[in-house]
Order: C-alpha cells, then structure tokens, then sequence
C-alpha cells in the first residue's frame, strides 16, 4: 500500500522545502507554523495492463454490450483518441493510448470491420507532429493507418469535416466531427490525469468546433466552476455533461475506455522530486545539488529540450470501459484513490512552484499567459470543496516566467499578449472586445489548419481559466519571474519568497496563516 498524502505542519526542525522553478528548483525555509500539504505516494500499478484493458473491453460496466458485440463487419469504426497534452510529462512506450487501442483494433480484426478511421482528439489545440503521434499511438498503428489517410487529427475549422447536432435545452450548439457523428461506433480512448477529464468531455469537447466550445470555455462558465476538478460544482462539467447527453440522444453510439495512471512521474535520476524533504539520504541531497548547479549553469533552451526528454514511469492504474457516465463514475473513484488528501481549514496565503510543463507546451516554451493558466487555471483549483485559499487570500506563485513565447505554436498567443493585455487584464473586457476578431482571424485559422499552431482563440480560454482565482484572491505575486512580463499580467513580481510575503502582508495582514502546496506529483486537497 502507497502512503496517503498528509499535511505537515512546520516547525523550527523542518528542513528548507524543494519548489519548482520552472527548469530549476530552489529549497525554501517556510516560516514556523506554516503547513505542507503532501501529496499520496503512487498507488499500485496494475500487474498486466495488457490483460486488465481485456477484461475492460470484454465486461463493460452501465448499459452497455461487450465491445466484441458492438462490432460487426460492414461497419464504420471511429476510434478517437486524447492529444498529446496527456499525459504529463509524457510517458514511456508503450503509452497506454497504444496498449487500448492495439486491443480495440485486435477485436475490429477479429470481427471483419474494414472501415477503420482513428483521430486526435485535438479540439482547438495544435497538431500533433508524426513523432509525437508515433510515441502516443506506437509504430504499428501508425505504419498501418496513417499512410492510408485513416489515422487522422480533428480540423474543427474544415466545415465538410463536421456536423452540427441541433442545440441543447439550454441553447448550446452541438457540432462536432462529421466522421465521428457518421459512425456506428465511436470508441474513445483517454487518459484521465485529473478529475476535470474525461467522461462527456472526452467527445463534448474533444471532437467540438468553437461554435460548440464557446458556450462552455467563457468567462461566466468558469466564474461558475467552484473548482474543475469537483464535477458536482462545476459548470464547465455541467454543460459538457448536457451536450453529452445530446449527443447521445441524437443515435450517437459511444464506448467509452478511460485509463488512470500512477503518480510515479519522474524517473531515477529525478526521484529526490517524489520524495519528502527530511528523508532525503545522503544520495538524495548530492543528487539534487548537482542536476540544481548544473541546471543553474544550463541556457534556459537547453534545460527545455532535457526537461521535454524526460519519458515518465506512469503506469496504467486502473480501467474501465462501457457507458460514458458509469464508465468516469469508477474512474473518478479512482482518481480520488490516487490524489485526495484532507485539509482542515483555508489559508491566507497558498504558495507553489511551478514546473516546465502544462497541457499546453508540450515540447515548447511555458510562456506567461500559460503560466499564469497552471498556476491560476489548474494548481489553484486542485481543490474539492472549498479552495485551499480564503477569499481575499493571497496566491504566491514561483516561476521565472520568461516573456518568450513559442511561434509556430503559439502565435496568437504572441499578439495577446503583446495587445490584448496591454490594454486590459479584465477576463469580461477581454471577451466582449476582443475574443472574436481573434477566434476568426483567417491568418490564425490558416495556421491551426495546416501548421502547428494553436487555434487564435485559444490563449483566450488560458486567461479565462484564470477568471474564478482572479475574482476568489486579493492579490498574485509572482517569485522570480521577468518584472515586465509578471507586470504585464497584473501581478506583483517579488524577487524573494520572504519579499512576496511581506508583500501579502499588506492584503491579509501581519503573521498570516500560510499553506504550500507541494506539487506535482498532483494531489487534489479535500477542503473540509
């Protein structure tokens, strides 16, 4: 049995604690009568993934035959797939998308199903490169369907290539990818790193053009998501759930396969991350003094490209397969198996560090308006209940935060930044004067469409995702980071962590009360 997570309370024999800086790591000394939250160990890997995705397929759960029943020759088979922004960091072959998938064509082989059409799920996120569709899907699917035309990545902005389903009773449009919508089955394959994934989702959203995606990815959606990762309080979840539930009722057949990975992330050379501080042995701490001297001395495009080498030991956790509700009901169980920690009480002050990765700079540069979406977006909403920050509370983000940006990925997000938050950081203001030039901009589209690019609204959707934290807090302080570009964003820039606490003094007051949120590996504090 893996150790639960717990929450440490610091006196004066605590050790200095490790934060992430982006591709760099700093110990700090929290003052006494700070607490820690820690994250669980990894849970148990399952012994035979290959077996267990099997049995999956073969003893479906909800309302829902085997998948072996479901296919027949003659058939048109959509076999649908999560993006490269799962999971993080990438994980060593065989990726669990491949193990699924090479199971679910065995059974279409077995059945004499011909018309066999695979697609990544991109929604509005660049394209994958043939490498990064190799390591997801192995060389064996690819080498079969991608010089046929059949391994495919959803264009949400080729109109021939979807389908619009009607509207739901709240007036949400429902259009998603024509082949997937055309299909007698659509089987997806995901990966669920945290409780927002999955379920509804997984087509909802993976397959949806923004005429879909804008009812759910708005400012007032998110300011109405008390944290995304707690579904029974989030509307994002909410409206994903009801165009799911169209999309279903419009004949629409789904079987779903969802996958839980263990949060063993990092591999030996990094294992001092996954460990707590005052069990660091002697190995431990020379390891860390000499990949953090030699990170301090590595140029900031260096240390990226080690950083995005790193191929995860995750391991396959646990799956399910069947209907889509019943199918995330098991899954978000074991999800909170993995992650949940209980916390008594908020904080004034909630601090972290930030990694090198997000969703969304896979193999690319974590520029400002995504670390602000890692911080803001995902860390601070790694709550269920209440946030592990009171209203008012301060946030005290550590990260270098380089105004540098991407530009084959990230080209819209260049023009954000450099015009839309220059002239306001208001998530409302921005939407309302600026999110549909941007969402319709031929040049964007054309990018997205044939380059490796981002959709032009999607740095939009980043800042959105910061809207709920930004309305919550009294104030951002950012640690490290570039003055301008922190400045930029409407934050504080502080150069110390002791500075950045004298300076939320002057929002909570003197001796505040203050929580460290140590991750990743992720954890989801349970907020009582």
């Amino acid at each position: 049995m893996s150790r639960p997570g717990f929450v440490l309370d610091v006196d004066r024999s605590t050790p200095p604690m490790l934060f992430w800086h982006g591709e760099k790591f700093r110990l700090e000394r929290l003052p006494e009568g700070s607490r820690v939250v820690y994250p669980p160990e990894p849970v148990e890997a399952l012994a035979d993934p290959d077996a267990a995705i099997r049995h999956a397929l073969l003893n479906p759960v909800g309302d829902s035959a085997p998948l072996p029943a479901l296919l027949k020759a003659g058939m048109r088979l959509t076999i649908c797939f999560d993006d490269v922004s799962l999971p993080l960091p990438p994980m060593r072959r065989p990726d669990v998308r491949q193990r699924v998938i090479e199971a679910v064509l065995d059974l279409a082989a077995d059945a004499g199903v011909d018309d066999v059409v695979l697609i990544a799920a991109l929604a509005l996120h660049r394209r994958m490169t043939e490498a990064e569709l190799r390591h997801a899907l192995g060389d064996r699917v690819y080498d079969a369907f991608a010089p046929f035309g059949q391994l495919t990545q959803l264009d949400a902005e080729d109109p021939d290539a979807m389908l619009h389903l009607g509207t739901t009773d709240q007036g949400e449009d429902v259009e998603i990818s024509k082949r997937a919508a055309t299909s007698d089955l659509i089987v997806y394959v995901n990966i669920n790193l945290v409780a927002m994934d999955g379920g509804h989702k997984s087509v909802a959203t993976g397959l949806a053009s923004y005429r879909s995606l804008k009812h759910h990815h708005n400012v007032a959606t998110m300011l109405q998501s008390r944290s995304f990762m707690d579904q029974h309080r989030s509307e994002l979840h909410s409206s994903n759930w009801r165009m799911g539930r169209h999309i279903a009722a419009s004949g629409i057949k789904v079987f779903q396969i969802e996958t839980t990975l263990n949060t063993d992330t990092f591999p030996e050379h990094f294992a001092f991350l996954q460990r707590r501080e005052w069990e660091w042995g002697p190995k431990d701490r020379a390891t860390f003094l000499a990949v953090s001297r030699s990170l301090d001395r590595t140029p900031a495009r260096l240390a990226r490209s080690i950083f995005h080498g790193i191929r995860s030991p995750h391991q396959m956790a646990s799956v399910q397969a069947g209907e889509v509700e019943a199918v995330h009901a098991l899954t978000t169980e074991n999800l909170y198996r993995q992650q949940l920690v209980e916390v008594s009480g908020q904080t004034d002050v909630l601090t972290m560090g930030l990694p090198y990765i997000s969703p969304y700079n896979v193999n690319s540069i974590m520029n400002p308006i995504l670390v602000a979406c890692l911080g803001l977006g995902y860390f601070f909403n790694l709550y269920r209940g209440k946030p592990l920050v009171r209203e008012g509370g301060v946030l005290i983000l550590r990260h270098p935060t380089p105004w540098a940006f991407h530009p084959v990925h990230h080209p819209s997000y260049i023009d954000f930044f450099e015009e839309v938050l220059a002239e306001t950081t208001d998530p409302v203001k921005i939407e309302a004067d600026f999110e549909e030039r941007f969402a319709t901009d031929p040049w964007y589209i054309h990018l997205y469409r044939t380059s490796y690019a981002y959709h032009g609204v999607h740095p939009f959707y980043m800042w959105y995702w910061c809207a709920h934290a930004l309305s919550h807090l009294g104030g951002v302080i950012v640690v490290g980071g570039d003055v301008k570009a922190v400045r930029r964003m409407g934050f504080k820039p502080a150069s110390t962590l002791q500075d950045a606490l004298e300076m939320a003094s002057d929002v909570v007051g003197r001796d505040p009360s203050i929580t460290y949120l140590h991750a990743p590996p992720l954890l989801l504090a349970d907020v009582r």
